[in-house]
């Protein structure tokens, strides 16, 4: 992973990753808040500490992004990978994604899925550029300031680390 980071850091700060504790939420939250128009609340994330996968981007001692994975037999779902708004478009969010695919093929998960809203054409972009594929379409899955947005559905399947 180590290559991936340095491939993938923004400048001259190191990029690193680490497991999320509930003594990260402050700044997951404020991160939380400025990427979306309908965050996720600090219960869900206290939820999510205690029984999924969660890990935080550290970039000069700072949280700059941060992802949560659930885990079941076979697959693991990106429930929510996010970057700081001032911190994007700088290979952030890839080098999460690729350490959440990492980590998932070490345990043996074949495949990856995830939901995005059908507007994110940024995410929507990332994701097949990593080669993930379109498997469907979940109508009104996500709240919008107009009432309902649809997710579309992408999986990628992964070849097990050795």
């Amino acid at each position: 992973m180590s290559a991936i980071i340095k491939e993938l850091a923004s400048n001259d700060s190191e990029l690193s990753f680490r497991t999320m504790h509930a003594d990260d939420l402050k700044q997951v939250m404020e991160i939380e808040v400025q990427a979306y128009t309908h965050p996720w609340t600090v219960g869900i994330f206290k939820d999510c500490v205690r029984g999924y996968r969660c890990w935080v981007a550290m970039q000069d001692k700072a949280i700059v992004g941060y992802a949560v994975l659930m885990m079941a037999p076979g697959e693991s779902h990106v429930l929510n990978l996010s970057v700081n708004p001032e911190h994007q478009r700088k290979g952030i969010g890839r080098a999460l994604l690729r350490l959440l695919m990492e980590k998932s093929a070490q345990t043996g998960v074949d495949m990856i899925l995830l939901e995005v809203r059908r507007s994110n054409q940024s995410a929507i972009d990332l994701y097949q550029d990593e080669g993930f594929h379109e498997l469907g379409v979940r109508k009104g899955y996500y709240p919008a300031d107009d009432g309902r947005e649809d997710a579309m559905i992408y999986a990628k399947y992964l070849i097990p680390a050795d």
